[in-house]
């Protein structure tokens, strides 16, 4: 089940609705003011009183060389650090860019350079028009893994775990699953407060062939700390949903039993007569391929709350530590940082391993020249290669050293700041701390808010529209027609401008003319 509704999804696009007021609000939501508002109070207010008591007790004013050494320092720092920031920033839209790239190269090679029958063996009683079909259902296949190798990554780096997503899960249901070790840390396998383990689930994706949802129901464990694994649970808590930051802690185990499958290469396929019948999603949770409602939004950004103001921001570190569900976007970024202790699967490695798949069994059926074959493997090269890199992003913070001691620095200089310039300004020593205060804290909140630029912040990468507007579109604009013979463009009547502007004649009369005419023609500047 498909609907524009679920692909709608690209929070910049140029018809969204709002008027002006809506963008400027939208504006000053995505400026650092936001996050360092408490701070400028704080400091506002510190000025204040060290104002009031310099005039009215005693002068707490001293020399402001101190005010000029380490401004310059703290100056050159800042600066390296917010450097530092947008490099990681400018890295992770590159290597976005790579995957655009390898994703168009990749798709388009398959549709125009894969051919459109494959070699028959001697005993296959298909006709042609059967190995045709077969064919480009392979390819279109193929290229909806392409798609769902950009949704997966995007899903993968935001910490939102399982297939359970609109823009996913018709894509990577049919896959089984690939016992690979733990990636990136993930709110799913928590162990939970009553000590059983929790090993990291297969996880559970739909097949043709696997058993019917009646045997697969029976088999799902839902683990939900606090409750009791003994005590009853209701049809709800039995969906296999995935764990994302904005839903509570909640582990599924589902049993797989895969029957067995001939190679998934495309070497060599045998069917079980008994169910060549197509039982559509078993897997879904729900009943099947016709009912998707239990699907989850492509995107899912945490709401503001009242959390996020000062001071109820500062219960957040200590409420999250604890297990509970807090709202609001600094919660849902506490709960990112919770996750060093889960465990994940790369999913869109195993994408890239059934891709690879594809091109070894174009190579066994001798169906593309060496070439052909080099450049579909450099392509998902290209992928696998910009997924590497986002980890390495995702996964290196800036050392917890650095950012402590730059944050103690420029707490210090904004606190010893009145008391350097109360002498020379008087009573602007309280706006001129607040605004030493706003360019030095700015630049902080700014850089380690770009630093991980892969979320739901106003200035994270809008990684909807690199999914969705680029991927999407174009791999469905490749497939949306066969792959056009050369003679059904280079020969159209309305080529008649071939050999310059001021003679029009079509292919067809320049054929009758004769290649010497032809020659002429070139040869005339």
């Amino acid at each position: 089940m498909e609907t524009s509704f679920m692909y709608s999804v690209d929070p910049f696009s140029p018809g969204r609705s709002g008027g002006a007021f809506s963008r400027l609000v939208s504006a000053i939501l995505a400026t650092a003011v936001i996050r360092c508002w408490p701070l400028l109070v704080f400091f506002s207010a510190w000025a204040t009183a060290v104002s009031l008591i310099s005039h009215n007790v005693y002068n707490l004013a001293i020399q402001p060389t101190l005010l000029t050494v380490i401004g310059t320092v703290l100056g050159f720092v800042i600066s390296y650090r917010t450097t530092a920031s947008f490099e990681r920033y400018n890295e992770g839209r590159r290597l976005w860019s790579q995957i655009i790239l390898g994703s168009r190269t990749l798709a388009r090679t398959i549709w125009f350079h894969v051919p459109e029958t494959m070699p028959s063996a001697s005993n296959d009683p298909s006709t042609p028009e059967q190995r045709k079909a077969r064919v480009l259902i392979e390819k279109k296949t193929v290229i909806n893994l392409i798609e769902a190798f950009g949704v997966a990554v995007k899903h993968y780096l935001r910490g939102e775990e399982g297939v359970y997503y609109v823009d996913l899960y018709h894509l990577v249901k049919f896959l089984p699953s690939y016992a690979l070790p733990a990636g990136l840390p993930s709110l799913v396998d928590v162990t939970s407060a009553d000590g059983l383990s929790t090993r990291s689930p297969l996880r559970p994706r739909g097949d043709s062939n696997a058993a019917d949802l009646t045997s697969l129901r029976d088999e799902v464990t839902s683990l939900e700390a606090p409750a009791s694994p003994t005590g009853p649970m209701s049809p709800m808590s039995q969906l296999p949903f995935p764990n994302t930051v904005t839903s509570p802690r909640k582990v599924s185990h589902v049993k797989v039993d895969l029957p067995p499958r001939t190679s998934m290469n495309g070497r060599g396929r045998s069917y079980d007569k008994d169910r060549q019948a197509d039982k559509g999603s078993t897997y879904s949770g729900v009943s099947g391929m016709q009912d998707e409602n239990f699907l989850l939004p492509a995107r899912m950004p945490p709401k503001y709350h009242l959390f996020d103001l000062f001071p109820f921001s500062l219960l957040v570190h200590a409420l999250t530590k604890r297990g509970k569900d807090v709202k609001g976007r600094k919660a849902a970024r506490m709960r990112a940082k919770l996750r060093s202790k889960t465990v994940t699967h790369n999913l869109p490695l195993e994408i890239s391993l059934y891709l690879s798949s594809y091109i070894a069994a174009l190579q066994d059926r001798n169906a593309v020249p060496p070439p052909t074959a080099t450049n579909l493997l450099n392509a998902l090269n290209q992928l696998v290669d910009a997924l590497t890199g986002l980890e390495r992003i995702l996964t290196t913070p800036i050392p917890f050293s650095y950012r402590v001691q730059l944050w103690s620095v420029t707490v210090l200089y904004c606190l010893l700041l009145p008391f350097q310039i109360w002498s020379t300004l008087k009573w602007l020593t309280i706006p001129a701390t607040c605004l030493a205060s706003f360019i030095f804290f700015g630049f902080l909140v700014a850089g380690e808010e770009i630093e991980n630029p892969f979320g739901y912040d106003k200035n994270d990468l809008n990684l909807d529209h690199f999914t969705h507007n680029i991927i999407r579109n174009e791999l469905r604009a490749i497939t949306a027609l066969p792959a056009p013979h050369v003679e059904s463009w280079a020969f159209s009547q309305f080529n008649d401008q071939i050999f310059g502007t001021e003679e029009r004649a079509p292919p067809d009369e320049w054929m009758q003319r004769g290649l010497g005419r032809i020659q002429a023609a070139l040869a005339t500047i």
